[in-house]
């Protein structure tokens, strides 16, 4: 730590999280249904899931004693591509872009990359393939490339840029859940060392940054690349919402109905002979062909009629 250094802990210059609005307003859905939902129900879950994982990361950061910039759910857009970064964490040698996963089960990795997560339903054990979370994060580094890439506007600049950029941006993928057993025995060493557990993250922060070659940052050009990321983040225009919010039209729908159907019944007339709701009816044959009558609602067992 140098004499002059102001930072001593994280700042968080972003720490607000689109994942807690998406929550309140499912619940708000959730609560406006009157009835159980199994889709609805399940997908608050992921959200509460997702939500408390990047707690257990922001505890681990906030508690590092460590100078640094942290910036909590960005999300960032370039030429149509898109990416949703759980943290970026700015210090002194590096930019870390941190993919947290708080996923239920064990995790397996094995020696071609693949992620296979297992888990327990009932009796039975389910094993499936998921998505590989250093792929997605590769894809979030190459964005945050082609935008800062751009902002490069001579030759050398872009050059030194393009040259140091592995060595600067760091790809950490961080397992929040400490009930996952993680088994990547078979995996290849550079796959294994980009996974870790949430209360591993800030050593290993700490750790890269020892023994890491790159350049050192001074605090300020640390502020700017954290403000740049900042100013860069934009609202995430997909409405996780919107399925469950056309389901509650649905529902309200159904509600109407079912209500109209209600007040409908009860300003029918009673039949006289059973005393069962009677219903409009028009007369198919006879000298009154055509003339509506009120019949009983159990006809053929009961066959009264009111006349208009």
């Amino acid at each position: 730590m140098g004499f002059f250094d102001k930072i001593t802990d994280p700042v968080f210059m972003k720490d607000d999280s689109e994942a807690e609005k998406q929550l309140a307003a499912l619940k708000e859905i959730q609560n406006q249904l009157l009835e159980e939902n199994e889709i609805l129900e399940r997908e608050i879950k992921l959200v509460e899931a997702g939500i408390f994982g990047e707690k257990q990361i922001r505890f681990e950061l906030e508690n590092s004693h460590f100078p640094m910039y942290v910036l909590h759910d960005l999300y960032l857009e370039h030429n149509g591509l898109s990416a949703q970064i759980d943290y970026l964490v700015v210090t002194k040698k590096h930019i870390y872009v941190i993919e947290c996963k708080n996923l239920y089960g064990n995790i397996e990795i094995d020696n071609k990359g693949n992620f296979i997560r297992s888990f327990s339903y009932g009796k039975k054990t389910i094993k499936e393939g998921i998505y590989s979370p250093i792929t997605q994060n590769n894809r979030h580094i190459e964005l945050i490339k082609a935008i800062r890439m751009e902002e490069k506007t001579n030759i050398l600049t872009r050059t030194l840029f393009e040259k140091g950029f592995e060595k600067n941006y760091r790809s950490i993928i961080v397992l929040a859940n400490p009930r996952t057993v993680l088994n990547d025995k078979f995996a290849k060493k550079e796959v294994k060392s980009l996974v870790i557990r949430a209360d591993q993250l800030v050593e290993y922060i700490k750790s890269t940054d020892r023994v890491d070659d790159a350049e050192t940052m001074s605090e300020k050009q640390m502020e700017a690349l954290a403000r740049f990321f900042a100013e860069k983040n934009q609202n995430n225009p997909v409405d996780y919402t919107l399925k469950y919010r056309e389901m509650l039209k649905d529902f309200e729908t159904k509600e109407d109905v079912k209500i109209n159907s209600q007040m409908e019944q009860e300003t029918m007339p009673k039949c006289p002979k059973c005393g069962a709701v009677m219903v409009m009816r028009v007369a198919k044959k006879g000298e009154n062909a055509g003339e509506k009558f009120y019949g009983c609602s159990m006809y053929p067992k009961c066959k009264g009629i009111v006349n208009l």
